[in-house]
């Protein structure tokens, strides 16, 4: 137990000493402190963790394109700008609210499991897990048919105009910025393995260092087919056909048939109301209704009066966090393969009963331990506003660092490894079948405050998400910071529920991760209730927001420091 536990600290711990920033120590300030102030502007607004492809979301908007235009935009320009962390590789999830109709609309443009993947197959070639790398952890990547997706139904600009700049950033080149140059060095050994990840990735057999100029002439032919020919080109064209021949040259399991009938879905948001507002996320299987669970749980606490330094708040958000995350390995998984008790798990009366479990001077202890992987994801997150008060979060990831690590051929991009996140357990509800979406951890999320767009933000990181999303709303609500120090204040992760793969739990309580922003008195009585807590420098993550002012109708953005990022309007 207490070796499984230290694995968990050890391998998350060496995450960040990697990804943390080796270009860049930074940390958070104090509760309710900022590094910086919050950005303001009348029209537009866009924010993503490069200022690079922030700014080329808002040359869109500038131009009269509107918000789902520009997150496309900028979605493709982090592709190339943040590469470890996203890609057209990968997932997409968003939240779009229309200004026309008045109304919310959810997106799900998760890949599924290729047709061949059974669980037989992988007990045949002996494994107990899937791979975490390499083709069996593919998983076939959504990015596209999002982006077609949101074009078709909201967008006013054609897609070869979206993709445009970063086709010329990838042909002409780009700064590497400081934290993404840290969690690019991170990769560069796991890169080095495999000849078309480091003729994509590496500069002479090396990650490209801060400030060094980084080119990407085979993603900018792969962005101008997509450009001309669209989605098909991806999904039954060309790069479908470099994928499976890749694949069948290489031990993976997709076919032309797995890219074909690949579509993605528009759902319905969830939502919970706190304190007056109406928080939205995406229905599983993505992991988003944990916040929901954990904002529950804590709106019957007078959190206001206990503050943010508070050793009482901090305790019951690590125990809400539990008990959503034991729900979570349970309960989450694609809903075209079983009904889930979604609704159930958001309503007030099961958060009622769920909190009777919490002690408030004692850490439960009785709780799986989870998978230090779900720790350990690269995401990227943006959001954008436009002048008419359309409304875009959206999220978008390979899952680890630069996926699988492979480059299928010539394409310029490195396919996802969600696969890894299928449970083996032919008993588990997130059990791998063919055609089937695995559990997701990407979450994009919207607050609307009396049937108006408020509060368009996210958190990344994996595990870390939903966990982000509660505290920066409780920055936000309870405790009154504003949007830019609501992301900033230091934080806690909780390492150490159960996670929907089946795999082995401790039972141990798991460990808190305590950011070096939080007093001493905190991390000490935390201890004294019976938590495992150690200092980080940072936790997972990184976060960015646009409030749109109910008074004034002025945008409000921020974004931490914790990643390179910036908002920008106009």
């Amino acid at each position: 137990m207490l070796k499984t536990c230290l694995l968990v600290v050890l391998a998350v711990s060496c995450f960040f000493l990697v990804t943390g920033m080796l270009g860049a120590e930074r940390h958070p300030l104090s509760a309710g402190r900022a590094g910086r102030s919050v950005v303001m502007a009348p029209h537009g607004m866009v924010a993503t963790s490069h200022p690079l492809a922030a700014q080329v979301g808002l040359d869109v908007l500038k131009k009269g394109g509107n918000a789902i235009d520009a997150a496309i935009a900028t979605n493709a320009a982090m592709g190339l700008m943040e590469p470890m962390s996203c890609g057209i590789g990968g997932d997409l999830f968003a939240i779009v609210w229309d200004a026309k109709t008045k109304k919310l609309y959810g997106l799900n443009a998760s890949g599924r499991s290729p047709y061949k993947a059974t669980r037989q197959l992988f007990a045949d070639k002996g494994h107990k897990e899937i791979p975490l790398t390499g083709p069996l952890s593919w998983s076939v990547p959504g990015c596209v048919d999002g982006w077609d997706q949101l074009r078709q139904r909201f967008g006013s600009l054609p897609m070869a105009d979206l993709l445009e700049p970063s086709a010329r950033y990838a042909e002409d080149g780009f700064p590497v910025s400081e934290v993404i140059a840290g969690s690019w060095r991170g990769a560069e050994a796991s890169l080095q393995l495999h000849a078309g990840s480091s003729k994509t990735f590496l500069i002479d057999g090396k990650a490209p260092r801060a400030g060094d100029v980084f080119k990407n002439p085979n993603l900018a032919k792969t962005y101008r087919a997509i450009g001309k020919g669209g989605r098909d080109v991806f999904y039954k064209g060309s790069t479908a056909e470099t994928m499976v021949a890749f694949s069948d040259k290489n031990g993976g399991l997709f076919s032309m048939r797995d890219f074909a009938d690949h579509t993605s879905t528009w759902v319905d948001p969830v939502s919970t109301t706190y304190r007056g507002h109406e928080v939205w996320q995406i229905p599983p299987p993505g992991q988003g209704i944990a916040a929901l669970q954990m904002l529950n749980v804590l709106e019957a606490y007078d959190l206001k009066k206990m503050g943010p330094t508070s050793p009482d708040y901090w305790h019951l958000f690590v125990e809400a966090k539990k008990l959503a995350y034991a729900d979570r390995a349970r309960y989450y998984a694609d809903p075209d393969f079983g009904k889930l008790p979604t609704a159930e798990l958001i309503s007030k009366p099961y958060a009622d009963k769920r909190r009777k479990l919490i002690d408030p001077a004692k850490a439960l202890l009785d709780v799986d331990a989870g998978d230090p992987k779900l720790g350990m994801a690269d995401t990227i997150y943006l959001c954008v506003v436009d002048k008419d008060r359309n409304c875009v979060s959206l999220i978008q990831s390979n899952y680890i660092g630069f996926g699988s690590g492979v480059v299928p051929g010539d394409v310029g991009f490195a396919l996802q490894n969600r696969g890894n996140l299928f449970a083996l357990d032919d008993k588990h509800l997130n059990r791998l079948e063919p055609h089937k979406r695995p559990f997701h951890t990407i979450i994009p999320a919207m607050v609307t405050k009396d049937g108006k767009p408020w509060f368009v933000f996210g958190v990344m990181g994996g595990d870390m998400q939903p966990q982000g999303h509660v505290q920066v709303l409780c920055n936000l609500i309870d405790f009154g910071m504003n949007v830019q120090a609501a992301g900033e204040s230091p934080r806690m992760q909780h390492v150490g529920s159960a996670t929907p793969t089946g795999r082995p739990a401790a039972r141990d309580g798991g460990v808190v991760q305590v950011e070096l922003g939080i007093p001493d008195g905190v991390f000490d009585e935390l201890k004294k209730r019976g938590h495992w807590v150690v200092r980080a420098r940072t936790n997972g993550g990184g976060y960015q927001g646009i409030l749109i002012d109910p008074k004034t109708n002025m945008l409000h953005g921020g974004s931490e420091a914790r990643k390179d990022g910036c908002a920008v309007g106009y």
